[in-house]
């Protein structure tokens, strides 16, 4: 599209978009699919900055191709379920290392295979939906 304003609204709203995006995925650091619909959102980011700026420039602010972020992501999301069996429990069960104290009420900070596997999904949502609308683009 060439219009001016689209182009320079298209700039905010994808910065919202994607901060908004990753509030999706840390907010799902105790609760289920946070990883999920922030990879949702990130998508839509970029797909608006595409249709916005381009596809070679939405494709050069992503610095990495579509199909290597999702695989990144997928070995991500893998090694956050293999993390259960060194302690000896069943695949994919959450590992929680609570920093300050002993549980989540009393500690200030917690390290989790939980986010790990959240951030994991993130990165394999927004690199399929991408490659998605990257192969989509390219057929038009």
């Amino acid at each position: 599209m060439n219009s001016i304003i689209f182009t320079a609204g298209a700039r905010i709203l994808v910065a919202l978009l994607f901060v908004f995006s990753l509030f999706m995925l840390l907010r799902g650091h105790h609760l289920p699919g946070g990883g999920f619909i922030g990879g949702l959102l990130g998508a839509v980011a970029f797909i608006v900055y595409s249709l916005a700026c381009g596809p070679a420039e939405a494709k050069s602010a992503l610095r990495a191709s579509p199909e290597g972020i999702a695989a990144v992501g997928l070995g991500i999301a893998l090694v956050a379920g293999l993390v259960a069996f060194f302690f000896g429990d069943p695949f994919f069960t959450g590992q929680w290392y609570w920093v300050g104290g002993d549980s989540y009420e009393t500690s200030i900070f917690s390290l989790n295979t939980v986010l790990v596997f959240d951030i994991g999904v993130y990165l394999v949502v927004l690199g399929s939906i991408l490659s998605i609308a990257y192969a989509f683009e390219e057929e038009t």
